[in-house]
């Protein structure tokens, strides 16, 4: 993995550093002074009187990968960044033990982390820069980094190697940072309102809690297969059958699904479930939560997203299912509750669906087709169609509604809530019509039957509500990202496809100019394939000779 000529030569820095009596890779090192407090500590420097402005009375020292150096025969200036940022350090051959400058000029490099200690002063551009009293490498990286000036654009290789992304584009760091702010405000709100946090079983026996399709793995010594959750529903309602009145996770899903701009493979939410309480209560606890992260996080209630301004001012507005099919999506009223002219509208307009569907799923085919996309600003709807809710309590005003809403934003769905269904009776029967769905469509997405969850309800379970909210697409909205890849530090990716091997011809195996062979005291060429001897005086005697 290490056959590049680049690389190679960098190995032979390693080794040569060595050889000098440096450690590359050494330990008990501590963390310098951050660059941010050097920079805000030794501002007032600038604004010394006098031609030379340093104070040499202060010691600094700094810890941090090089991102760009330039020698200048006996000294040289280099670019220090660290958590916090970029800082200009300078050193020379006389400030530096005898000798060491002249070893270590060529054998440090842009990438390897270093540690530079001593006093602050200010260039003659006006730029502030710690002058080196010492400087010593901490770690020698061996791969190069992507070239300074186009950085590392290809999308790909950022996601696969997420590290190298953030080295090279820092304000990667900058969402991730604002990523774990999220999750620990949310975290924060509902143990402030009394939720406990709990932890359930990542590897189900029965796929359950939301129509998807699962993965399946194997136990060996339990010799059955097993599911990885598609969400933890089922096992957080049966705590509220224990009990648990409040309870939330954090955690992650895994759907063996389609994977586009809003879809990974495996993905984090938070699902919460309240005793007591109704899907009204959990919308009004939705909007105390972004009104919450928004005061939190020091954002504007308007926020760009894409083409969009976003107004998060709440309330937010609630629209009832059938009447966001008509007023948002402009879908005839008759079409909206009548299955077949719904499936022959569909038809009209080129959205493939199977006949065997019931009328909610075909109502579900003409939401996502014609409302969903121009829901922009938050938005709850309720009241969705009850075969398509099997989890949800049925309206007492209207059987064939169920007391659930979505929440979405800039066209994409965020949250999911209900008032939780409690009839063991009844829960049995739309478990009985998911597995009929399932048998007549061939949905590998509809539910099994879950008898143990039913004979759970079946000892009592409390009024309850519950809600899913999905992180991902969540800190998408709060960052202005557009895909969900760029807000999980490690997306599902293909498998990266092998390399062919390059085979290095001959004459590239040997100085172009006097035909060495030695390897090790080659060097590659800076443009262009071919290599050069590293010993430019060796290499002219040796040309001499054969002359």
């Amino acid at each position: 993995m290490f056959n590049n000529q680049y690389i190679q030569e960098r190995i032979k820095k390693t080794e040569t550093l060595r050889e000098e009596g440096f450690n590359p890779y050494p330990n008990q090192i501590e963390r310098g002074t951050p660059s941010s407090q050097f920079l805000a500590e030794c501002d007032h420097i600038k604004e010394l009187d006098g031609d030379e402005k340093k104070d040499e009375s202060k010691r600094y020292t700094l810890t941090g990968r090089l991102k760009f150096i330039r020698i200048m025969g006996k000294a040289a200036f280099a670019k220090l960044e660290d958590s916090d940022g970029l800082v200009q350090i300078y050193y020379n051959r006389d400030d530096l033990a005898e000798g060491y400058y002249n070893k270590i000029k060529k054998l440090i490099e842009v990438g390897d982390i270093v540690v530079a200690e001593g006093y602050p002063f200010v260039t003659q551009t006006g730029e502030l820069t710690l002058h080196c009293k010492r400087f010593e490498i901490v770690t020698k990286a061996i791969s190069p980094l992507p070239e300074k000036f186009h950085g590392l654009q290809d999308h790909e290789l950022r996601y696969r190697q997420r590290y190298l992304d953030m080295i090279v584009n820092p304000e990667v760091k900058e969402t991730f940072i604002m990523r774990s702010r999220i999750v620990s405000l949310i975290r924060r709100f509902f143990e402030d309102r009394a939720f406990l946090e709990v932890e359930t079983p990542m590897m189900h026996p029965i796929p359950g809690g939301a129509n998807a399709k699962p993965f399946t793995t194997h136990h060996n010594a339990l010799g059955v297969d097993r599911y990885l959750r598609v969400a933890p529903e089922l096992y957080l309602k049966r705590l509220v059958v224990g009990g648990m009145e409040a309870v939330f996770e954090i955690n992650r899903n895994f759907r063996n699904e389609g994977m586009d701009h809003t879809h990974n493979p495996e993905f984090t939410m938070i699902e919460f479930y309240w005793a007591y309480h109704t899907y009204i209560h959990l919308m009004e606890i939705t909007e105390d939560l972004f009104a919450d992260l928004f005061e939190k996080l020091k954002l504007p209630t308007t926020l760009s997203y894409g083409e969009h301004d976003i107004d998060f001012s709440t309330p937010f507005a609630k629209v009832p299912y059938i009447e966001a099919l008509t007023t948002i999506g402009g879908v005839p009223a008759d079409v909206a509750t009548d299955k077949s002219k719904a499936l022959a509208y569909l038809t009209q307009h080129n959205v493939k669906v199977d006949a065997n569907l019931t009328l909610g799923y075909l109502q579900a085919e003409l939401f996502d087709e014609f409302v969903e996309p121009k829901l922009i600003n938050p938005t709850f709807i309720i009241d969705f169609p009850i075969d398509i809710s099997p989890l949800a309590r049925r309206s007492d005003i209207n059987p064939d509604i169920a007391e659930r809403f979505e929440l979405f934003i800039a066209g994409k769905e965020i949250a999911n809530g209900f008032s939780e269904l409690n009839d063991p009776l009844d829960q049995y029967e739309r478990f009985k019509g998911q597995v009929a769905a399932k048998d007549a469509t061939g949905d590998d997405e509809a539910m099994h039957m879950d008898r143990d969850y039913v004979k759970a309800l079946s000892y009592g379970m409390t009024p309850t509500a519950g809600e899913g909210i999905g992180i991902d697409r969540l800190v998408m909205m709060l960052t202005d990202k557009h895909s969900i890849r760029d807000v999980l530090l490690f997306p599902a990716m293909k498998p990266e496809a092998v390399k062919p091997e390059i085979i290095v011809v001959s004459d590239d195996k040997k100085c172009k100019k006097c035909g060495n062979e030695n390897l090790e005291e080659l060097k590659p060429a800076k443009k262009g394939k071919g290599m050069f001897c590293i010993d430019v005086a060796a290499c002219k005697k040796r040309v001499a000779d054969k002359g």
